[in-house]
Order: structure tokens, then C-alpha cells, then sequence
């Protein structure tokens, strides 16, 4: 036995116990004729006291950080108590040590307060895994998963698992391929997601199906995206919309539980896709705060039940926003004192090339009830006073509005937005506020392909009201300008979007289960009957034995994770993640093969310039 105990378990109350640890050396501190040593394992860190009877052999062996040994003493009560570690009220008087492993000198200090850079931890990210800071992103990892497990298994899920070598039917990101000895010429494809397992699942009767499960996309990185992820992936059969929203926001609320202990008792708030992207400029708001966006110019009559306030700003002989298709505007609350040089680097912040504007206006409610502006050459007061008016400004506020083409202002206002949240204290990591946005459309227009796609994906069901619209009207468009007046542009998808602190953690919807109206799907898709038989005629075939009503959501476990962490990045809850260009640096991968593989597999290489 190489261990009675573990690192983190001993107590006070152990005090005289023999026993025998072993570890990992984290700091070796020598005072004269003693040493102390901090040992650390995966449950904490254990102080050792080697008194001078131990010090020649000390120094015939001496310890170096991230040496493996193992003691044996007992334990007693410390003198100069830490009590900022649950062991920090005792130590270990070794009476007998041996070096299990010798280590090389770490290439940076394995503590939370690293001297290592991103670069130089991932390569060692064997020893990146063993600093405390690391290990709670695991633990939270597991706990999340834990609860996520107990929850559906008391709810009647199973968990089933689904292949991951499967054929590419690449519409949505790229798909990784791997290529079969077996069958020259011809590639498997790994899962984006098991989307159309689980509904084959759903035809064969397991109505409760799910899966933790690793997912493959073949897309440019980020901050929240890896090339390889986790879904916590669910489907249902014999349900409505209202059965799947219930169902996982009782999932989420255990997960706040079992992992955060909150009790998260509010009603989970509702929200339109039109509403979202009005107020917040986004289709995946964080509802933490207000400072909603207001639309002093409307934009494109795809929000056509929404009030325009053009009248408002334009006529003034300002051109900047008489020729803008939109003007957009939130109120900040309590700024109004902000400094020349306070806007002019919110000016600087919006014309950076991630956001793309050209300009910021301001307007300051002032205390005593004036209005100040940088456009008060073309605006008068009152003008100014019934703008504040119509976005709801108050005394004390700053007014920060933006124009031009109404997508890259509608973005750039709602980053302008949560910039502002950020920097207000209002984006706070341990409040958590979750949102259903509901009622996307179901398809988007393509303007390079002067086609239709699909929003989500396309097995999602329109609502049920607009089913006949879209089996009776040809998806042909005539008129490219003419899109928006095409029925299928008001077609609403019958999805759902879980948002948790302005990041979306799920997404679902009730699917398409009758060959009718899926063929009619891929048909406004612009795939060809033949198309559609190669790449999805399993799916048809098995809708013809008597498919159920079903519908799912899938989240994203590494996102979810993230955000209850506390972090912005995934790569933080992830054990072994990849690097910004896709690449694992420890492994040294992706690599070439060598000439014999690819003999085997029968593929020239022919790289191009």
C-alpha cells in the first residue's frame, strides 16, 4: 500500500494517527537542521516536517519540485497553523521517506499563479493539469455531468450511444473525414451531432433517449469553440414544445443545484426571436441588465410590427443619419458625466475593425434637466429631449447611438451594449439569469445562392400553423429583392434557444417526422430528389414504419461548464483541448502519415501552392 490516506483528509481531530502518504513535492522550505516539504495530490496539499534526524539522508537524497515520494509518520498539530487549506492545522512528522520518481526541473511552477504562458502549458499540459486552478475546472466538469446523469436517469432517459464513423452529409459546418482501407476512395465522416441517430432512436421506440457525447466541426476556433466538444444530447418522443422547454429547464435548475447550490425558483423568462433581436441586437441576450436597444430609424421590414421613430432624427440636415438604413440607440444609466476623453475612447472602441463603425453620437441627460450632444449643431433641445424620450432615458443617463447598414449596427450595438454592461459592473459571473428564445424563422435567405437555408437544421419542424404554407407554396424566389414578401420568409421554425447570461447553453426543436413534409424541406433547400434519397434516404425510409411526434435539444456541455466557472474560454473546462489553430502542441498533432499508410489506404497526397 502506497498511501493510508490521501493529501486532503487529515484533520485535527487525526492528531497521533500513524500514516503513510504519498505525492507529488510541490515547495521544499529548509530552516536550518529541519525541512518542510508541501505535498500535493489530487485532494489537497499535506505540510511534512523532516526533522534533523532525517537531514543526512536528506542530503545524500535531496527533493526536488515534482518529485514522487511517499512518507511515513504521524501526524501533529502545527505550530504556525495555515488556515487557508483544509490541513492546514496539522502536519506529518516523517520518520521514514523514499523517492518513488525523480522529475526534471518543471518548465514553469505548477501553482495557481503560474509562470507558464498558454502556449508553453498546453505542450505541458500533463503538468498544466495537476495546478488546483485546473483540477476545480475538472471537478465542476464532473459534477456537472454527474447531475445531468442522475437528473435524466430519474426521468426516464437512457443513454444510448451512437457511432462515430458515419457518412458526410456536410451542411452546416465541415466535416471532419476519415478515410476507409477497407473501401478505397470512399471517407467516413465524424458526427456534428448524432441528430439524425436520435431520430432513428425515436422511430424505434426508445422515447427518452440521451447522451453526453463528443461532437466534431471543422471550423475557424475561438474562445467557445473546439474542434472536437461535448453535447449533452436529448430527444423525446410524444411531446409538444411546452413538454421539451419544462423538461430541461427542470435539468438546468438541478444542475444550479446539485453544482452551485442555488435555487434558482424564478420563472425561466420567454422571449421571441423578433423581440430578441429588436431590444438586444442579438438573438441570445443577456437579460442580467435592461439598457435595451432602441430603434430611432427603423430597419428592414422584417420587424414589421415594430414602431418606427425615423421622424424623430431625420430632417435635420445631418447626413449621417438621413442616408443610414438604421439609427440605434441604448441609454446608459448614470453617465451622463462622462468626459470628452471618456467618449472619445468609446468613439475609438466602435470604429475598431471587430466592430466596424464609422462614428458614435452621444447624447448627456444632464442632471438639471438640459441635454447636451455631439450633434447639437443639427439637433435642438427639444429634439434631443424627445430622442431621450422615446428610449427611455432618465436625468443622469448617456445616450450612445449608432447608424448605418442595419446589420453590421444592429451587431455593433449589441456588442456596444454588453461592452457597456461589462464595464458598469452589470455582466456579474455569480448571477445567473436564463432566457427561452423562441419563434426563429425556419429559413434564412442565401443572397449569393439566391436560395433559402435553413436556420437551425433542416429536420426542424415549422409551427404547426405554418405547416400548409410551406407544403402549398413553391420555395422558388422569383425576385431576389423581393425575398421578404416571399411566404416562406414568415414561415416560424417550431425551435428553441436555452440563453444563460447572454450565451446560448442549448438548442432544439420539435422535428419534422412525416417523409411529406421532410421531402418538401430538403426540396426548399435546393437538393434534388435524387440528392436527398442519397444523403438522407435512410431517414425517409424509416419515416414511412411509423414515426412518432418527437423533438430534442442539445446542450453545450463545454459552454455550460464554462459559464459556471466562472470563464470565458471552454478550453478551461477541457482536459486536453486544442490550441487556436486546431492544433494539440503536447501531442504535436494534427501530423503527417507515413508513405505506407497512404499505400494502404490507397490516396496520393497532392498538395497544391
Amino acid at each position: 500500500m502506497y498511501r493510508t490516506h490521501t493529501c486532503g483528509e487529515l484533520r485535527v481531530k487525526d492528531v497521533n494517527m500513524t500514516v503513510t502518504l504519498a505525492g507529488w513535492v510541490q515547495t521544499v522550505r529548509k530552516f536550518g537542521a529541519i525541512t518542510f516539504v508541501d505535498l500535493r495530490d489530487r485532494y489537497g496539499i499535506t505540510q511534512l516536517l523532516f526533522g534533523e534526524d532525517l537531514q543526512a539522508e536528506l542530503d545524500a537524497n535531496p527533493l526536488g519540485r515534482e518529485f514522487v515520494i511517499q512518507v511515513e509518520g504521524f501526524i501533529q498539530e502545527r505550530s504556525n497553523k495555515n488556515l487557508n487549506i483544509p490541513t492546514g492545522e496539522i502536519e506529518i512528522q516523517v520518520h521514514k521517506f523514499a523517492i518513488l520518481n525523480k522529475s526534471a526541473v518543471p518548465p514553469f511552477t505548477i501553482t495557481d499563479e503560474t509562470d507558464g504562458g498558454d502556449d508553453l502549458r498546453m505542450k505541458y499540459r500533463y503538468l498544466d493539469l495537476r495546478r488546483n486552478a485546473v483540477k476545480k475546472n475538472l471537478e465542476l466538469r464532473y459534477a456537472v455531468s454527474r447531475s445531468t446523469r442522475n437528473y435524466l436517469h430519474e426521468q426516464g432517459f437512457m443513454d444510448i450511444e451512437t457511432p462515430f464513423l458515419i457518412k458526410s452529409t456536410p451542411e452546416g459546418a465541415r466535416d471532419f473525414v476519415v478515410p476507409s482501407r477497407m473501401n478505397p476512395g470512399q471517407f467516413y465522416a465524424l458526427p456534428q451531432s448524432p441528430q439524425t441517430f436520435k431520430q432513428l432512436l425515436m422511430v424505434s421506440g426508445y422515447d427518452r433517449y440521451y447522451q453526453i457525447v463528443k461532437c466534431f466541426r471543422d471550423e475557424d476556433l475561438r474562445a467557445d469553440r473546439q474542434p472536437e466538444f461535448t453535447q449533452i444530447d436529448c430527444e423525446m418522443s410524444f411531446v409538444e414544445q411546452e413538454d421539451i422547454l419544462n423538461m430541461f429547464e427542470g435539468l438546468v435548475k438541478r444542475i444550479f443545484k446539485d453544482v452551485k447550490n442555488i435555487d434558482y425558483h424564478e420563472k425561466v423568462e420567454r422571449m421571441t426571436w423578433e423581440d430578441a433581436m429588436w431590444n438586444y441586437g442579438n438573438d441570445k441576450p443577456d437579460i442580467r441588465y435592461g439598457m435595451k436597444i432602441c430603434n430611432i430609424k427603423k430597419p428592414s421590414s422584417v420587424y414589421v410590427n415594430k414602431t418606427d421613430n425615423a421622424a424623430l432624427v431625420t430632417g435635420a440636415d445631418f447626413k449621417v443619419f438621413d442616408d443610414a438604413e438604421t439609427v440605434l440607440a441604448i441609454a446608459v444609466p448614470g453617465c451622463s458625466e462622462y468626459t470628452r476623453k471618456q467618449t472619445d475612447e468609446l468613439t475609438e472602441w466602435v470604429k475598431r475593425p471587430q466592430i466596424g463603425m464609422r462614428g458614435l453620437v452621444f447624447i448627456k441627460c444632464n442632471a438639471d434637466g438640459t441635454y447636451k450632444s455631439s450633434v447639437d449643431k443639427f439637433y435642438s433641445e427639444e429634439r434631443l429631449k424627445a430622442i431621450a424620450e422615446v428610449t427611455n432615458a432618465s436625468s443622469g443617463d448617456l445616450i450612445l447611438i449608432l447608424a448605418g447598414a442595419e446589420e453590421r449596427t444592429r451587431k455593433a450595438t449589441s456588442e456596444l451594449r454588453l461592452e457597456m454592461g461589462k464595464r458598469l459592473g452589470f455582466r456579474k459571473d455569480n448571477e445567473f439569469k436564463l432566457l427561452w428564445v423562441l419563434d426563429f424563422p425556419l429559413f434564412e435567405y442565401d443572397e449569393e445562392g439566391n436560395r433559402w437555408v435553413a436556420r437551425h437544421h433542416p429536420f426542424t419542424s415549422p409551427k404547426p400553423s405554418d405547416i400548409q404554407t410551406m407544403i402549398n407554396n413553391n420555395p422558388v424566389i422569383e425576385d431576389a429583392a423581393k425575398y421578404l414578401e416571399h411566404p416562406y420568409a414568415n414561415i416560424k421554425a417550431n425551435a428553441y434557444d436555452m440563453v444563460l447570461n447572454g450565451n446560448e447553453i442549448g438548442g432544439g426543436s420539435i422535428r419534422i417526422y412525416q417523409r411529406e413534409l421532410q421531402e418538401k424541406m430538403f426540396a426548399a433547400l435546393g437538393m434534388s430528389e435524387e440528392e436527398a434519397l442519397h444523403k438522407f434516404g435512410f431517414l425517409l425510409g424509416a419515416f414511412e414504419y411509423g414515426a412518432p411526434p418527437h423533438g430534442g435539444l442539445a446542450f453545450g456541455f463545454d459552454r455550460l461548464c464554462a459559464i459556471l466557472g466562472g470563464s470565458e474560454s471552454i478550453r478551461d473546462f477541457i482536459a486536453f483541448p486544442k490550441n487556436n489553430s486546431g492544433r494539440d502542441v503536447m501531442l504535436d498533432a494534427p501530423s503527417t502519415i507515413d508513405d505506407k499508410q497512404f499505400d494502404e489506404l490507397q490516396i496520393k497526397l497532392d498538395l497544391k501552392a
